[in-house]
């Protein structure tokens, strides 16, 4: 699968309090399996591959980022894929899940209580299958994740600052982190309170005391959620950064670290690094013509 290069974007605008701040632009790396999606899922690809298994199966819902990533990378590399869809089908499906279906993964919808049991549910299933979890959430995403902040020179900022979903990019940073550094999480999902540990869970023992936090203030309503104020967020980014993104992750994002610099949370010699994980299929299901790009 060909990738293009990641650039780091220098913000230059008003927005942020004085505070020098970069955008590592993940999702740069390739138009489909976006941001950190490849990090998450190459040693994945790898492992089916050298095991000979034909089919990789997942777990996600109707704006799963992780899904379509999935379902292109295992139609570049040759794969079957089959991914479990929380929620039952509705008659207009998502622009996520009408894209993974046309990329050839098999989507098989249950109810969202037996989409609490993914271990009962990849039990009955037949056929040699790779499983990967929700959202690649395992040591191999951790790990492939542990791979972003090599991709260009970081080894100058104080502060690190993300999205998190189920928290394997994160840990990944943190994993990979120095010592100096410190690692920020914005939680994109509402109630997720589980996450602090299951960022640790992933991580080897010695790094589980890294110094690292999570902000649950910035999820707009819930996961995919968005507001007025979130739209027109993301209007004024473009027009002030030229710098896209989505409703889902990366607009919540950057809104929480303008928040923060307007706060003064950070001492002002600091310099910060926003990691921008793609997903920017995910303003599709936005009405045509709501965003500028």
């Amino acid at each position: 699968m060909s990738l293009n290069k990641i650039e780091v974007q220098i913000l230059k605008s008003k927005l942020w309090n004085g505070y020098a701040i970069d955008v590592l632009r993940l999702d740069m790396v390739h138009p489909i399996v976006s941001g950190n999606k490849w990090f998450k899922l190459k040693f994945h690809l790898q492992n089916a591959l050298e095991q000979n298994k034909k089919t990789m199966a997942s777990f996600g819902g109707a704006y799963s980022n992780h899904i379509i990533a999935l379902a292109y990378a295992c139609h570049a590399e040759g794969l079957k894929s089959v991914g479990i869809i929380r929620g039952q089908k509705l008659r207009e499906m998502s622009a996520t899940l009408r894209s993974a279906e046309n990329f050839g993964m098999q989507l098989i919808f249950v109810s969202r209580e037996d989409f609490k049991h993914k271990n009962k549910l990849e039990q009955e299933f037949d056929g040699d299958y790779y499983w990967i979890n929700e959202g690649g959430y395992s040591t191999e995403g951790m790990m492939g994740a542990s791979e972003i902040l090599s991709v260009a020179d970081t080894t100058n900022y104080s502060h690190i600052i993300c999205s998190c979903g189920t928290g394997t990019m994160i840990a990944g940073l943190i994993n990979a982190a120095l010592p100096h550094q410190k690692i920020i999480g914005i939680n994109a999902l509402k109630g997720h309170m589980s996450l602090e540990n299951d960022i640790k869970n992933l991580l080897p023992k010695n790094k589980q005391q890294r110094n690292f936090n999570i902000s649950n203030e910035y999820h707009f309503g819930g996961y995919a959620k968005h507001t007025t104020t979130l739209i027109d967020w993301m209007k004024e980014l473009w027009q002030q950064e030229n710098l896209p993104t989505d409703i889902v992750y990366t607009s919540k994002l950057l809104y929480a670290v303008k928040d923060l610099c307007n706060q003064n949370t950070f001492a002002k010699n600091s310099r910060l690094l926003i990691i921008h994980s793609g997903g920017l299929q995910g303003n599709l299901s936005l009405p045509l013509n709501t965003l500028p790009f």
